[in-house]
C-alpha cells in the first residue's frame, strides 16, 4: 500500500502541476536556440561559441546545426565540436563522430550543457564521476594527439527543441552525421572527408543505424559533402532487431510485447525501456502513449521524463514506484501494428553497410544484453558485411565500464581505418 500511495499522489501532483510538459530551466545560449527554426543544408552550423578546454592542445565550440529525423523532417542539433590548435598536416585532419549513451530526455539533458564539457568521458556511476549525468568524449585527450577532429552531438531535443528520439537509432544516427558535416564545417578543424563513427549504448545503436545510412551519407548539397566514413564501432550497443517472418497482427503484438516486457527486470530497466516508448511518437505521431501505458502511467511518466535526466529520472521512479513499475502499462497494448512498424523503422537490419563495424562488450553488460549485438552480427555477416565483436577482458566489466576498456582496443583500430591498412573479415568461421 505505501508504494501504490506514492503513485497516487504522484499523481495527483501531475493533475494540478502546470508544468507537465514544460521545459525544465535552460542555458540562454540553448534558449536561444530553441526559439530558431530548423532551416537549413545539413550540418549547417546556426549558432556557435568558443568553448573552453582542459584538454591539452585543443580548441573548442558549442554548437547548433540543422539535422533531420527518421520521417525525414528538419530538426535542430546541438553538440561540441573539438579540434587541435596549430597548423594541420598536407590533407587535414581525419574525423571522428561520437554518439553518446543514455542521458534522458528532457532538454536540459545534453552532454554540451554541463559545465567544463570538453573532457575525456566522464560517467555518473564510475568513482571519479562528478555530475548527475554522463559526459565528456572517449580517449578525447588520445584523440587530439593523434590529430583528429572531434563532433560530440547531443542529439536533437537535448537542447535545440523538440522532443528528443530517444534510442530511435536512425534519427540518432542522422545526428552524428550532421554533427561531423558541422565540424568539416568550420574552417578552423582543417577537417578531411575521412570519418569514423564511434558510439556507446543508445550511440552503439545509432553506429548500427548510421552503418546503413549509405543514401544520406552520399546526399550533396550539405554543409560539408562526400564524407568517407570509414568505420563504425558500438561498445554496449542496445538493438531491438527485426521481427521475423510477415508482420500479421498476431506478430505486431507479440513483438511489442517481447520488446517492451522483456527488457524490464528492474526500476533501471524500465526507465531506458519506458523512456523509448514515452520517446517513439515524437517521430511517427500516429503513435499514442495511451496505446501502451496506464493514463496514470503517461502522466507520471510525462512530468518525469519532461523534465529529469537519466540516473535522476531513474531514481525518482524507484523513490515512487519501485517494483510496481508494471502499473503503468496497459494490461493490453493497443494500435501494435502501427507501433512495431515504427520500431522496425529506428533500428533496420540492411541488406549492405557503408563500412566495417566493430563491436566491444563486457561481459557482465546487464543494461544491454550483449545477446543484442550478437543478434546483429549474425543478421549482418549473412549478408557479406564484415562486423567484428570483441568480448572485453574483466568478468566484471560490466555496461558502464565498457568506454574506458574499449579504449585500449577501439584506438588502434580507428588509427588504421585512417591509415587505410586492409581489415580482414571478422566474421565468425563457420
Amino acid at each position: 500500500m505505501k508504494r501504490f500511495s506514492r503513485v497516487v499522489l504522484l499523481w495527483a501532483f501531475c493533475m494540478v502541476s502546470t508544468a507537465v510538459f514544460a521545459d525544465p530551466p535552460m542555458q540562454p545560449w540553448y534558449q536561444s536556440v530553441m526559439k530558431m527554426k530548423p532551416e537549413g543544408k545539413l550540418g549547417q552550423i546556426i549558432k556557435q561559441e568558443k568553448v573552453a578546454t582542459s584538454v591539452k592542445g585543443a580548441q573548442a565550440w558549442r554548437v547548433a546545426y540543422i539535422s533531420s529525423d527518421v520521417s525525414g523532417r528538419k530538426t535542430i542539433s546541438t553538440g561540441l565540436i573539438v579540434a587541435p590548435t596549430g597548423s594541420a598536416p598536407a590533407g587535414g585532419r581525419p574525423i571522428v563522430t561520437w554518439a553518446h549513451g543514455t542521458t534522458g530526455t528532457a532538454q536540459n539533458c545534453g552532454p554540451s550543457q554541463v559545465i567544463d564539457p570538453v573532457v575525456p568521458i566522464n560517467e555518473y556511476f564510475l568513482i571519479g564521476g562528478n555530475s548527475w549525468t554522463d559526459y565528456g568524449v572517449p580517449a578525447l585527450q588520445e584523440f587530439i594527439n593523434e590529430g583528429y577532429v572531434v563532433a560530440a552531438t547531443d542529439y536533437q531535443g537535448l537542447g535545440g527543441g523538440g522532443i528528443h528520439q530517444y534510442a530511435n537509432g536512425v534519427s540518432n544516427a542522422m545526428d552524428t552525421i550532421n554533427a561531423a558535416r558541422a565540424a568539416g564545417s568550420i574552417k578552423q578543424t582543417a577537417a578531411n572527408k575521412k570519418t569514423v563513427f564511434i558510439g556507446w549504448s543508445q550511440g552503439g545503436l545509432a553506429a548500427f543505424a548510421g552503418a546503413g545510412l549509405a543514401d544520406y551519407m552520399q546526399q550533396t548539397g550539405t554543409a560539408f559533402d562526400n564524407l568517407d566514413m570509414l568505420g563504425f564501432i558500438a561498445m554496449g550497443p542496445a538493438y531491438f532487431g527485426t521481427s521475423s517472418g510477415k508482420l500479421d497482427q498476431a506478430a505486431a503484438d507479440k513483438y511489442i510485447t517481447d520488446s517492451l516486457k522483456s527488457y524490464v527486470h528492474n526500476i533501471f530497466d524500465f526507465a531506458h525501456a519506458s523512456m523509448f516508448f514515452y520517446s517513439l511518437p515524437a517521430a511517427f505521431p500516429d503513435l499514442k502513449l495511451t496505446d501502451v501505458f496506464t493514463d496514470e502511467g503517461v502522466k507520471v511518466l510525462s512530468e518525469i521524463y519532461a523534465n529529469k535526466c537519466m540516473h535522476v529520472a531513474s531514481d525518482t521512479m524507484n523513490y515512487n514506484i519501485g517494483s510496481s513499475y508494471n502499473s503503468l502499462l496497459k494490461p493490453q497494448f493497443t494500435n501494435t501494428m502501427a507501433w512495431a512498424q515504427a520500431l522496425l523503422k529506428t533500428s533496420p537490419a540492411y541488406e549492405k553497410l557503408i563500412a566495417p563495424v566493430q563491436i566491444y562488450y563486457g561481459v557482465a553488460d546487464n543494461v544491454n544484453n550483449p545477446a543484442m549485438g550478437k543478434f546483429f552480427q549474425d543478421q549482418m555477416c549473412k549478408r557479406g558485411a564484415n562486423v567484428g565483436r570483441l568480448q572485453l577482458p574483466g568478468e566484471k566489466t560490466g555496461h558502464f565500464n565498457e568506454p574506458p576498456v574499449s579504449q585500449q582496443f577501439f584506438l588502434p583500430w580507428i588509427k588504421d581505418r585512417f591509415a587505410g591498412k586492409p581489415l580482414p573479415n571478422a566474421c565468425p568461421q563457420s
